[in-house]
């Protein structure tokens, strides 16, 4: 891919969310052959065929989410790895059988033919696009999960980099000339208090790569009310205004500490001599 890529994940049903970042998408000036999803372009949220048209409709790259998986062989649920018995479980009954009854069979063929992993090269890197990890589609990598396996997933991968997405907060992470990436949610807040969403620019200049993990502002009262209306868990409809997730069961400790803890954008400056170091974010141009 020559020129920026735009990364973003778990659209979840939001259709004003999705919606909000392609006309970021077009402001920057990014066309949909560097545009890339990491999946789960259907879960929560009220307006599950409509977010499946337009994302289809935008000619965007997307790997197969578990959420694809799940729904596109109409399975019994959503596949997420949520432990039997926990609130995240429960509450994921609600949204999976509203979302399953709602596709006709042609969305469910779409999200049949969509692969597992995309491989791309951008400034020179190849990089491995999953939904979760390397070897497990649904498994969860957060920013505290060790560095080890992390490293241990990339090297199974064959590339220098992974980008993935599943666990819904994001962060960058380098090490030995190495990245894991998660552009976090677009669909859902980060779990930090705010109503914001968030993506990813990967941006490269001849020196190496700038990684940007950049936050969207959108109508989330508009997609909160539907949801209400339409009768879907409370809990995640009061999620998308106060940036909480109503049930934080698959966070490590590390995480839920953060919890209601605002993030801010952040960016890191992958170097051509593999170095990493951190920059202020928003100081490349129009980027």
């Amino acid at each position: 891919m020559n020129g920026p890529v735009l990364v973003f994940g778990g659209c979840y049903s939001n259709l004003e969310a999705t919606v909000a970042l392609q006309r970021e998408a077009m402001r920057l000036g990014i066309g949909p052959d560097n545009i890339i999803c990491t999946g789960d372009v259907v879960a929560y949220g009220a307006d599950p065929v409509a977010t499946v048209d337009a994302v289809r409709d935008w000619g965007v790259h997307v790997i197969m989410g578990n959420c694809e998986e799940s729904l596109g062989w109409s399975r019994d649920d959503c596949g997420c790895g949520f432990e039997e018995g926990t609130a995240c479980e429960q509450l994921s009954v609600d949204w999976y059988t509203y979302a399953n009854r709602a596709l006709g069979e042609e969305p469910r063929t779409w999200m049949r033919s969509l692969p597992r992993r995309l491989d791309i090269a951008v400034g020179g890197r190849r990089l491995a696009v999953v939904h979760g990890a390397v070897d497990s589609i649904n498994r969860f990598v957060f920013a505290s999960t060790p560095w080890a396996d992390k490293e241990r997933q990339i090297a199974e991968s064959g590339g220098d980099g992974v980008l993935g997405g599943h666990s819904g907060i994001p962060f960058t992470q380098a090490a030995g000339g190495r990245l894991w990436h998660n552009s976090g949610a677009l669909g859902m807040p980060a779990n930090d208090g705010t109503s914001r969403v968030w993506y990813s620019l990967f941006i490269p200049d001849g020196h190496g790569i700038e990684v940007r993990l950049m936050s969207l502002r959108y109508d989330a009262g508009s997609a909160a009310r539907k949801m209400r209306e339409r009768g879907l868990p409370a809990g995640y409809a009061d999620a998308l205004e106060t940036g909480l997730w109503p049930s934080c069961d698959v966070l490590p400790a590390a995480e839920l500490a953060g919890r209601g803890r605002a993030l801010a954008p952040e960016d890191l400056f992958w170097g051509a001599d593999w170095t990493a170091k951190s920059k202020v974010a928003g100081s490349a141009g129009k980027w």
